[in-house]
Formats: C-alpha cells, structure tokens, sequence
C-alpha cells in the first residue's frame, strides 16, 4: 500500500510564504484562501523564547471527520491516502469545514481576483469556476501526483510529480512521499528525527508530520 505525507522541518521553515505563494499560484485560488499557510509562532517559556513558523493546511488524515459528517458523500479518500472532494456531489453545507479540527476548508460564493483591474494569467489559465459554492482545500496537488505515476515518475523526488508548495520552499523545509516505504526521504526524516503532528488525540492520523530537531 501507499500512503502519502507531507514533512515540515520546523528548524528549517524560515517563514518566508514562498509555499503559500506557490499553492495560490498553481492553483489560482481566490483572495483570502490559502491551502498552504504559515503560521508564525512564539514557543517556550521567558528567557527560553524562539520563534517558530508552522507550516499548516489540510492534513489528509487517514480517518478525516471531514469525511464522516458530510451527507453527500462528497468528501472521499483515495487508496494513497488523499482526502478528496467532489465538487460535482457537494452541496456547500459547510459540515465539513465545521468539523474539521485544523480549519483547512474553504467555502467561496463568489468570484474573485487579486487586483480590481484584470486577472493575472494564473487565475485566467487555472481557476475552477466549479469550486464556487462548494468546500474546497488543499489537494497535495493530486493532479502532479496522477501525472507522475501515469508517467513512471515518484511523487517527492521527480518535481512534475510533487506539490508545488514542496517544490517552492526555499530551505527544503517541506518534504512529500509515500511513509509506506521504508527507504522513501520521508520515512528517512521521520526515523531520524523526533517529530509530532497536530491532535493527534483526536484521533484522526494526520498525514502532516512536523521534525523538531534531531534524535
């Protein structure tokens, strides 16, 4: 079996949104929605403060409570382990987004651009019209994923088969591959490093790891 992962080396993440930049750009989404955020953090207790940035999205658990409360079946998971939605069976109640413990989806009524006057070639060449009115978030860019495999490329290693975000980050803070194989980069950086990921109380097993520092 494969599951796919997403890693973020907490020592390495600069805070510098180029992931964030880079998500908005592939994917052309609307002005206020980000599938891939930052968030910039102060951690420790005073004279012992660092600052932390805290990649942060859709977690694609591998039992997501997205998926259990929505009452359309739109929201599904693949057998690698990516949270779908289908836009064509969502209806927009927004139970998913409720239910959701690391606000990761989107709900946009209309559409949007980043400047008043024009679009830029992004939004005119990607833009879904089809995720208005419906939940929207993070993909881990399964279309990049679909294509490499088709096409004998691996996901986190080929850059035509791995997220942009991943691609972007300036500090290879951000690492993607399937946590099934035991000699793929992230189950490396995963062995290597003491690591967490978020609410794992609740349950969900996340598929967002976050390394630390080392072991």
């Amino acid at each position: 079996m494969t599951r796919y992962v997403m890693v973020a080396d907490l020592e390495r993440c600069v805070g510098c949104q180029t992931c964030t930049a880079a998500c908005k750009h592939t994917n052309a989404t609307a002005p206020g929605v980000q599938w891939r955020r930052v968030l910039d953090m102060e951690v420790g207790e005073f004279p012992d403060v660092r600052r932390a940035f805290v990649p942060v999205g859709c977690m694609h658990c591998a039992d997501p409570p997205c998926m259990h409360v929505c009452p359309s079946t739109a929201t599904g998971q693949r057998a690698d382990g990516l949270v779908t939605i289908d836009y064509d069976l969502c209806i927009g109640c927004g139970y998913c987004a409720v239910a959701c413990p690391y606000q990761a989806r989107y709900m946009v009524e209309q559409p949007g651009q980043a400047y008043r006057e024009g679009r830029m070639r992004s939004e005119t060449q990607r833009e879904n019209p089809g995720r208005l009115g419906v939940a929207q978030k993070c993909t881990f860019c399964s279309d990049r994923i679909d294509y490499g495999e088709q096409h004998g490329l691996t996901p986190g290693v080929d850059p035509e088969a791995t997220p942009a975000c991943v691609n972007a980050c300036i500090a290879s803070a951000l690492q993607f591959g399937d946590i099934e194989d035991p000699d793929s980069n992230v189950s490396q950086l995963l062995a290597a490093h003491k690591h967490f990921r978020m609410h794992e109380e609740l349950g969900t097993d996340p598929g967002f790891y976050y390394l630390w520092e080392d072991r």
